[in-house]
């Protein structure tokens, strides 16, 4: 499912604290963006104790338990984590991964929040999650039963809140000081191949390894780390960024004047960081509108056309992937005309 609307953080607290004490909510999403320790946040908000249930490692007695003999009858016995005489958050996780046997057993948990003759407590919130078909998750189809039995909301990073989280939880500095510099390196689409690729939940493990290292990482071990956690292009951008972290080679010292680009060889990878991150204060400081301009846009537009000159100087293929059009952090049309109006053969010699 890929819904029309997504929402951030704090859109979906809004909507677990309103939905969902009176209908189950389904969250969609990427593999390692919060879905679970936004939920589990939102149980320790509310007051209420979060069961969490896997859904990929469920199998139907799970769910509606075993059956046992009373009398002449029989009756199901619904499993302990399940069967609680206080109301709490029941989070089932993966829920989209689990067979359509396990799926029917959810019906009427969900739908009427009972297992047999067993009722939840008075109170109970019962919320889903699972990962979308584009992912490349193990997902299986959901019935248009369970689907038609939930409220469902998408979820997408919110760049912002995920750093003032990592600021409050004290991840390492060298991720938050990266990501604040790349916000869209936060998250990236699973790749078609087996390679690790960038999530808010692979960015917390690089900064866990990088925190129990310690600061005298050797260059060698921190290239292992980055590799290992984050997508490729991001891990090399993220290693030319500790190269620089605490050397002259500040991208704000570079716009404001005090320094310039690091122009010898051995330094390439650092300008390509950042010029990369240059493009990426272009894209988040210049409006659209031209008309909509302010003293602090007029001095970047200024300072950035001269800068770009500048790069074109040192290297030609990464001053005109400054102003690549491609992508969808695209610079808007106005700049773009102004660059080639001032500096042809940026275009001219990229044809």
């Amino acid at each position: 499912m890929n819904l029309a609307i997504t929402v951030n953080q704090e859109e979906l607290a809004e909507v677990l604290l309103n939905i969902a004490p009176i209908r189950p909510v389904f969250i969609w999403g990427a593999p390692g963006i919060g879905k679970s320790a936004l939920v589990e946040q939102f149980a320790e908000n509310v007051g209420l104790p979060c069961v969490s249930l896997l859904g990929s490692q469920l199998a139907p007695e799970d769910i509606i338990g075993i059956p046992q003999i009373k009398g002449e009858v029989s009756e199901f016995l619904p499993p302990k984590m399940i069967a609680r005489k206080e109301p709490y958050v029941l989070f089932l996780d993966e829920l989209n991964a689990c067979s359509q046997d396990v799926q029917k057993a959810f019906y009427s948990l969900i739908h009427e929040r009972r297992i047999g003759e067993y009722y939840l407590p008075q109170g109970s919130i019962v919320i889903g999650a699972g990962n979308r078909a584009k992912d490349g998750a193990i997902v299986k189809t959901m019935s248009s039963a369970l689907i038609n039995r939930m409220f469902h909301v998408q979820m997408k990073p919110d760049v912002d809140r995920w750093i003032a989280w990592g600021y409050e939880n004290l991840l390492h500095p060298w991720v938050l000081e990266y990501i604040s510099q790349r916000p869209d390196h936060l998250f990236s689409e699973p790749p078609k191949t087996e390679e690790p690729y960038s999530t808010p939940r692979s960015w917390h493990m690089l900064s866990d390894a990088l925190k129990e290292w310690g600061d005298k990482i050797p260059e060698t071990q921190l290239k292992i780390l980055a590799y290992g956690s984050i997508s490729p292009a991001h891990a090399g951008m993220f290693l030319a960024f500790t190269k620089q972290a605490g050397n002259k080679f500040l991208l704000n010292e570079i716009v404001k004047g005090t320094e310039k680009w690091p122009d010898k060889p051995e330094e390439r990878d650092v300008l390509y960081f950042l010029a990369q991150t240059f493009r990426a204060r272009l894209w988040h400081d210049l409006p659209e509108n031209r008309q909509k301009m302010n003293r602090e846009a007029n001095f970047l537009v200024h300072r950035g056309k001269a800068l770009i000159k500048d790069l074109a100087s040192i290297n030609m293929e990464i001053a005109r992937m400054v102003v690549a059009e491609e992508g969808m952090n695209r610079l808007p049309d106005w700049f773009l005309l102004e660059i080639v109006r001032d500096i042809p053969r940026l275009i001219e010699k990229g044809r």
